[in-house]
Formats: C-alpha cells, sequence, structure tokens
C-alpha cells in the first residue's frame, strides 16, 4: 500500500486505499479498521490525497507537503481532540507559516491531523517519490484546472483542483439539440406542401371535364 492509492471521501470520514474503480463507483479499504466497502459514485466523490492542494499566501501546494514538515515538527503536534482552536492555528503557524489563514479553515487543520495520525498508523508518510522533479512533471499534466474556492458548508473544506463545465460546451450542446429539433419539423412541412399542391392539381384537372360539357350542351 502506498500514498498514492489513498483516498478521502466525502461525506464519510476518516481514509481508505483505493481497491478497484467502476462505472457506478469504487471498491474502498478502511485503513482505521480494515474494512471493505463500495462507495457509489452518485452519491460520494472519491478524492485522492495526491491530488489535493492547500491555500498558502503564495502558491499553492500539495496535501503532502505539509503532512511532510507537519513530520518533522511532531513532538509539537496538538491532540486534535483536547488542544483548542488557538492552539491548533499556531502549531500551523509554525509548521506551516505560508499557510493562508483565511482561506484554510481550522475545521481543516483538524482533518489534516487526523490524517496525519490515520497515515503515520499505516506506514504511509514516505514522500520521497512524490518530491522527485519527474513525479511533479506527472501530477501537473493531470489536468489544468481552475482552484475551487470552497465553502465552510462543504466537507469540511478541503481544498482540490477541480475543472468548471466550460459554457461554451453547454451552448453548443443546446444548439445541436435545436438544431435536432427544427430538422425533424422540416420533412413535415415539405409533406404538407406536397399535399396541397397535388390537391390544386386535382382540382384543375377537373375544369377541361366541365368545359367539355358545357360545349355538348350548346351543341345539343
Amino acid at each position: 500500500m502506498e500514498y498514492r492509492e489513498i483516498v478521502s471521501v466525502t461525506g464519510i470520514g476518516g481514509l481508505y486505499q483505493l481497491l478497484s474503480t467502476k462505472s457506478d463507483g469504487a471498491i474502498v479499504r478502511n485503513l482505521a479498521d480494515n474494512t471493505t466497502k463500495f462507495i457509489s459514485a452518485r452519491l460520494h466523490h472519491v478524492t485522492p490525497l495526491e491530488s489535493i492542494e492547500i491555500y498558502t499566501t503564495g502558491n499553492n501546494v500539495r496535501l503532502h507537503e505539509v503532512l511532510d514538515q507537519m513530520q518533522k515538527n511532531e513532538k509539537s503536534k496538538p491532540d486534535v481532540k483536547k488542544s483548542s482552536t488557538d492552539e491548533i492555528k499556531a502549531y500551523f503557524r509554525e509548521v506551516y507559516p505560508e499557510m493562508d489563514e483565511d482561506r484554510v479553515y481550522v475545521s481543516d487543520m483538524k482533518k489534516m491531523l487526523k490524517w496525519f495520525e490515520l497515515l503515520q498508523a499505516n506506514n504511509l508518510l514516505d514522500f520521497s517519490s512524490l518530491n522527485r522533479p519527474e513525479a511533479e512533471d506527472v501530477t501537473d499534466t493531470e489536468g489544468e484546472a481552475q482552484v475551487a474556492e470552497h465553502a465552510k458548508a462543504e466537507t469540511a473544506g478541503e481544498v482540490t483542483l477541480v475543472e468548471d463545465e466550460k459554457p461554451a460546451k453547454k451552448a453548443r450542446a443546446k444548439k445541436a439539440a435545436e438544431s435536432a429539433e427544427g430538422g425533424e419539423e422540416k420533412p413535415a412541412k415539405k409533406a404538407a406542401a406536397r399535399k396541397k399542391k397535388e390537391g390544386e392539381e386535382e382540382e384543375g384537372e377537373e375544369k377541361p371535364a366541365k368545359k367539355a360539357a358545357t360545349r355538348k350542351k350548346k351543341e345539343d
């Protein structure tokens, strides 16, 4: 088991090892009790820890960079259950001074402390492969995305990279749908016009018969 395999699941606490994925969800194993369960894609969003970023006063950093610093300052790590908000904030100021406290909430900090303990218990705090230059190139190409401004109401406000649906795609889809609807009406209009024309031609064919009857009457 490696750090790259670890994911978080929205709406469910803890961390999980991603075992396999399906079209409708994923199979994961809980790091806390080793139980295996199915996660429905309709109800939950599975996020690899490797893809999570943390807001800073400069460029955002990967979660593992903060966890690595926490590992180096483990002795001063507060107890997430007993420590006050001020103590937790003071710890992260010491561990990662560049962290943006305006956008990284205390709930985020508590989550990182809990995740650190789970990862430590499972010997998953070795980030040497992630810190190599080639590893950074791979993660950078995972998607050119905008950094989402997260709200407190979301699941503890973890900072992830998301890609918004482009309005142009919506416009093209709408236009295609309208064109499809318009295209279905044209054959009906042509059929109606053709039927009307045929009716007029039939009426036109009756006129010579009427003239012939009138001429015969005069001859008599």
